[in-house]
């Protein structure tokens, strides 16, 4: 699954690919801002962890499960 994190002030974003679910992720960012956690952990499928402080998050796309195509489309 792809993952965008826009982050406040910044002109680029954080994008990674995730085995998590769409609702994990969706989970995981809700708990940390209704909760006023200081920061949103999440991880890539290649175990690397982004720890993103949860004030500075300007938005969280969640990408669709589906599998990349390999090859040319017709």
């Amino acid at each position: 699954m792809d993952i965008r994190i826009g982050i406040a002030n910044s002109p680029r974003e954080i994008a990674f690919e995730s085995s998590q679910t769409a609702e994990q992720v969706q989970k995981i960012v809700a708990d940390a801002l209704e909760n006023d956690a200081k920061f949103v952990t999440l991880e890539d499928d290649k175990g690397k962890i982004y720890v993103v402080p949860s004030v500075s998050l300007s938005y969280v796309e969640i990408g669709s499960e589906s599998s990349r195509r390999i090859g040319f489309v017709a």
